[in-house]
């Protein structure tokens, strides 16, 4: 990965940033399912605070089949990443009954039980098992 000063690494173009978004989840002990990305514009990540960004031509809803759940993903997602959790995340929803309240926060257990936590700003906190976002589901 070719990074710039400060240790930011901008990739253009879906095919690598699609690249780089699996690879940062990989890194980070996160399941690469958890984004399911179409026509990416942008994907970048700075090392140095864990920031990352996102950029989509349009907004993506995908349901994870194993949980029934509906997500939707924004034209522009953000937060810090860091090992097994994603913070301050901006740009993802998920259905709750007629409600789309927004993610603001995933983690993995540690030691990993094999569940995932969703955090939404209203302070609910919703459980499923990671392999539900497993690549492909």
């Amino acid at each position: 990965m070719a990074e710039k000063e400060g240790g930011g690494i901008v990739k253009k173009g879906h095919d690598e940033g699609l690249k780089l978004a699996i690879s940062l989840l990989e890194e980070f002990g996160l399941p690469l399912g958890l984004l399911p990305l179409a026509n990416v514009v942008e994907v970048g990540f700075v090392r140095s605070t864990g920031y990352m960004w996102i950029v989509q031509r349009k907004k993506v809803e995908h349901e994870f089949q194993k949980i029934s759940k509906l997500v939707s993903y924004s034209t522009e997602i953000n937060g810090y990443i860091e090992k097994i959790k994603i913070k301050k995340l901006k740009g993802v929803k998920a259905k709750e009954l007629m409600l789309w309240p927004p993610v603001s926060e995933i983690s993995l257990d540690d030691p990993s039980t094999g569940k995932i936590h969703f955090k939404s700003l209203a302070g609910i906190t919703k459980t499923f098992p990671a392999e539900a976002f497993a690549a492909g589901q």
